[in-house]
């Protein structure tokens, strides 16, 4: 989001500076999205999230810690959806099902639910909701490194991007039929211009330490 007093983006709701919005790639999608994303993962300018939103059709991003048990009900079960969690099976949090490939054909549409959010802020949203606990999850195999880590840090050596991880489920979910890569190249492109701007902030300070 963009700071008080700086003018923003209409669109991609960023600074002018940072704007989204020639990175946008019109990705083609079945399943529906909903993002569950931390107020914290909302205010970081190398959150992935933004441009996901604008690049998918069918992409819902809800912003909340905590989420009251009726309206997580209606955003998690919409008519004609069966509804997954993307999330690993951690002993913290047992999946009552998990998903390791593809589903039928006969299975209903999906809607796949995200969280946006650290590993522990994550895990604390599963402990308690019992309602998104309680959902089947599609657990992703091991994923192939990630550009993202050129700005941000990772506790584990699994994760990656938010981004990253909505692209490589609904590739395995949707097969062939969805083409994840030119929103993965322009994610690239995002990491690039957010670490370029980072070096030179930090050669900014590094001058202003030493003095003229």
């Amino acid at each position: 989001m963009s700071p008080p007093g700086r003018a923003a983006c209409a669109r991609c709701l960023r600074p002018q500076a940072t704007c989204l919005c020639a990175l946008v790639c019109h990705t083609a999608h079945r399943s529906e999205v909903l993002v569950l994303q931390h107020p914290q993962e909302q205010r970081q300018a190398k959150n992935s999230v933004g441009l996901l939103r604008l690049s998918l059709a069918h992409c819902e991003v809800v912003v909340g810690e905590g989420f009251a048990p009726d309206v997580l009900a209606a955003l998690l079960h919409r008519p004609g959806r069966q509804a997954w969690l993307l999330y690993p099976d951690v002993p913290a949090a047992p999946a009552p099902l998990v998903l390791s490939g593809a589903p039928s054909p006969a299975d209903a549409p999906l809607r796949l639910v995200v969280i946006d959010a650290t590993w522990r802020k994550s895990l604390r949203l599963l402990l308690e909701h019992p309602a998104l606990a309680a959902l089947p999850r599609l657990a992703l195999p091991a994923p192939p490194p990630t550009h993202y880590r050129a700005i941000r840090a990772a506790r584990r050596p699994d994760q990656v991007s938010t981004l990253e991880a909505t692209v490589q489920a609904l590739a395995l979910i949707e097969g062939p039929a969805f083409d994840g890569a030119p929103l993965l190249a322009a994610f690239g492109r995002f990491v690039d211009a957010v670490a370029a701007r980072q070096s030179g902030a930090g050669a900014v300070s590094a001058r202003a330490a030493v003095g003229p």
